[in-house]
């Protein structure tokens, strides 16, 4: 009984071992009709993606001048309870003068 319960366990992981070991793609192309697939993708899909890509960087690059928005000192933004390790200790890491306000309001030139 045993012999016959690991035959069958044997002839199961042989077919899964068979399926694993097949080709995944249809085989309906060949290697030429698969290579002239992905050829005719790369130039006409992902070249054109890759050239629009650029030219919307390339366009929305150019800085605008925009008013920055009124400072309002509300009491819980900005909260410094300890200085940061860095500078002077009131400008976070990635302070920008343009956008990012101290607690007491803009910095100006």
């Amino acid at each position: 009984m045993a012999a016959a319960a690991g035959s069958r366990v044997s002839r199961l992981v042989g077919r899964s071992w068979l399926q694993l070991s097949r080709p995944m793609s249809s085989g309906s192309h060949g290697k030429e009709g698969s290579a002239r697939m992905w050829k005719a993708f790369t130039y006409f899909v992902a070249l054109p993606r890759v050239g629009v890509s650029m030219l919307n960087v390339f366009l929305k690059s150019h800085p605008r001048e925009e008013e920055r928005p009124e400072f309002i000192a509300y009491p819980h933004l900005r909260i410094r309870s300890k200085p940061f390790p860095w500078g002077d200790g009131n400008h976070t890491l990635f302070h920008n003068l343009h956008v990012n306000p101290l607690p007491t309001g803009y910095e100006d030139k």
